[in-house]
């Protein structure tokens, strides 16, 4: 039986699949476009492999975006019985605007593994690196969380760093961290990235915070995981909807519960993989060339804790996936 560890170097392949896909439409501001076709060659790449996979949750759904529909079926059906949480592209509006930080990223795992938090409304967030864990509950105030990290990692308030969706939804937030005096950087998308930097020791971020999508805060998760950091999530249900917390109930959501890393990713058989779709904090974007592109992609598993960075230079005349695109570029 061909095991996750002996896999996970190929899954980049879907995400750079995603990548490209995305990438055809950067800077044209058509999301839904740019989401079609990173699921499309996503799908694609999935559906050749000889594996009995699931993609248990997918972004989009809450958006109304074009996303891999919720426990579909991917691969041939006759290998190993994996799961995977997939974000074809997060940062979507970014990539519209040729804005930065957009990436094509998914968590994979063994059957069973993962906590399904539907793309339905958001959930609360925090992440940051090793110093922090179990140190952390999402009953304290920004202040308290800020001051709790900041003194586990012995740095003075002043150069505290924290990242975060600029999102209208989190000026409290903002004006309790402005009072604070720590540093801000506001991001206009992809608060996956956001988690991975926060929980990297000395990347120079400390800990990310807000309100965001639930698939990303499963695949974020996964990277937190396999990198020693903390992630705990919960919930966020300002306007009180009943009718969502009944759906999420229905989906398997514990809507009180904080959800920490290990049980939003669960095992120690897990891995993440991303490409870059534009030029970010973590990964270059994809590069279009005469014959074809070539992507850059980060892969994170456990048990080993190995992180590999590739570069993936395609030709597209003779591809299976890509060849129609020769003349488009």
């Amino acid at each position: 039986m061909v095991t996750l560890r002996a896999l996970a170097p190929s899954l980049t392949r879907i995400t750079v699949a995603g990548a490209i896909g995305g990438m055809l439409h950067v800077g044209h501001g058509d999301c839904d476009l740019i989401d079609a076709k990173a699921v499309e060659f996503s799908r694609a790449v999935l559906n050749q492999w000889d594996i009995d996979g699931e993609v248990i949750c997918c972004e989009g759904p809450k958006d109304k975006a074009p996303a891999f529909e919720r426990r579909e079926k991917v691969g041939t059906g006759k290998g190993p019985a994996l799961e995977f949480v997939i974000d074809p592209v997060d940062g979507t509006t970014a990539a519209s605007k040729g804005r930065k930080d957009s990436i094509s990223a998914l968590a994979c795992a063994p059957q069973g593994c993962f906590q399904v938090l539907p793309d339905d409304g958001y959930y609360f967030k925090i992440a940051t690196d090793y110093h922090s864990i179990d140190k952390l509950s999402l009953d304290m105030s920004t202040e308290e969380i800020v001051q709790t990290i900041a003194k586990a990692k012995n740095i003075p308030i002043e150069k505290f760093v924290v990242i975060m969706l600029d999102r209208e939804r989190h000026n409290e937030i903002l004006k309790s961290l402005r009072h604070l005096g720590v540093k801000i950087v506001l991001i206009p998308d992809g608060d996956i990235v956001g988690a991975i930097i926060a929980a990297t020791p000395n990347s120079g971020y400390d800990l990310l915070i807000g309100a965001g999508a639930g698939p990303e805060a499963t695949i974020a998760a996964t990277a937190v995981k396999c990198l020693g950091g903390t992630m705990i999530v919960r919930v966020w249900n300002p306007n009180n909807d009943p009718e969502r917390i009944e759906r999420l109930k229905q989906a398997g959501v514990n809507t009180t519960k904080t959800y920490n890393e290990h049980e939003l990713a669960k095992g120690n058989e897990l891995v993440f993989v991303a490409s870059g779709v534009t030029k970010g904090e973590i990964l270059n974007g994809v590069h279009l060339t005469s014959e074809g592109a070539t992507v850059n992609s980060i892969c994170m598993r456990l048990p080993s804790g190995t992180i590999e960075k590739t570069e993936t230079t395609l030709n597209f005349k003779n591809h299976p996936i890509y060849k129609h695109l020769q003349n488009q570029i």
